[in-house]
């Protein structure tokens, strides 16, 4: 972990040394500096937006209540990211994983459907653990700065989704070491202190849970460079699909699609595989003469877990306006789309989305 310019050091001190006074507006500005960063940490612990915005007041409410056992011998920031995991892994025994449409969902209706027909979606099941999205406008507030030398850089590797998913699948302390040691980048000295465990004990753990993700992380997804952001040629893609949205042409969507892409739509338990069964929904839904065509779509480009993403506003007969519909997420490999997570609205209710374009 990086050390931080002394001047700031000595800035932190003087008001660490006011908050352990009972001074509350010093520790409000000294803790807001790490607000942002605490989110991003809960989220990759839970999966979920929301519950990182509850833990995250959590771990600060706890930490004014106890800031009188903060006697300094570590930083401020690794003394909340302590409690944060903690209040983290309580709640993940409450519930241990998000899901995913592929967890309950037993068959691909895609193939099945006649030209006439529309699918039976049933219900939206929203009151299942469903992993979220997370906006990047809000990764990019936690770079590092001048006045935040200690921020952390939040990379593409782990926040995307391919990689929550994952996730999911480790016992709740394997994920917590993994994030601490390969997230973050601490020692495995500073994730025994804050885990009270030995050096021993979190090497060991940290392999088992690495090989876990090789095993559940797909093979490319092993060889990405760093990056912090859709590229060029993913944000290439992203037009065109948008292009083909508003012209409805299905033969340059079908294009962009790799052949054994999937589209997902959380959280209806349904998905659709293969370049034909995810044109065919494109085709009905966007045709005004189809059972499915819900109205007229707006798309608007924007970017979640640091992969290109288009929001859809809906206007629909005899309504002037549009209307939040949804959020695709889009996975793309060689030049073309391989996943569409299509988020209902349901789920974007702390994304910070505007209700209509």
């Amino acid at each position: 972990m990086s050390e931080r310019p002394a001047t700031t050091q000595t800035e932190e001190a003087a008001v660490l040394a006011a908050v352990r006074d009972g001074d509350e507006a010093a520790f409000a500005l000294l803790a807001e500096r790490y607000r942002r960063q605490l989110h991003v940490h809960c989220y990759r612990m839970l999966g979920s937006f929301e519950d990182a915005e509850d833990l995250v007041q959590e771990t600060l409410l706890r930490a004014w209540r106890s800031r009188s056992s903060f006697q300094g011998r570590s930083l401020f920031r690794t003394w909340l990211y302590r409690i944060a995991t903690n209040a983290c892994l309580n709640a993940l025994e409450r519930s241990p994983r998000r899901i995913l449409v592929a967890d309950v969902a037993a068959r691909n209706p895609g193939a099945e459907l006649s030209a006439e027909e529309r699918p039976d979606l049933g219900a939206p099941a929203v009151d299942l653990p469903w992993l979220q999205p997370y906006p990047d406008h809000l990764l990019d507030q936690i770079a590092p700065s001048e006045s935040q030398p200690d921020a952390v850089v939040v990379a593409r590797e782990t926040i995307e989704l391919a990689y929550l998913a994952a996730i999911q699948y480790l016992p709740p302390r394997q994920r917590a070491i993994l994030l601490l040691r390969d997230a973050l980048g601490w020692s495995a000295k500073e994730t025994a202190g804050l885990l009270e465990m030995s050096v021993a004990s979190v090497n060991s753990a940290l392999q088992r849970a690495r090989s876990t993700m090789r095993a559940r992380l797909p093979t490319r997804r092993l060889d990405w460079a760093q990056a912090t952001g859709p590229t060029e040629e993913e944000r290439s893609v992203l037009e065109r699909l948008m292009d083909a949205h508003d012209r409805a042409d299905v033969a340059a969507f079908t294009a962009l699609l790799r052949a054994d892409a999937r589209q997902t739509m959380p959280p209806y338990p349904l998905w659709y595989d293969g370049r034909e069964a995810v044109a065919t929904v494109f085709a009905r839904y966007i045709d005004p003469a189809s059972p499915m065509y819900p109205g007229q779509l707006r798309c608007v480009p924007t970017a979640a877990n640091r992969l290109p993403a288009v929001a859809f506003y809906l206007r629909r007969a005899g309504d002037s306006r549009y209307r939040l519909l949804g959020l695709d997420v889009l996975e793309i490999q060689d030049g073309q789309v391989s996943r569409i997570i299509s988020y209902g609205v349901d789920l974007l209710g702390a994304f910070g989305l505007p209700s209509t374009p």
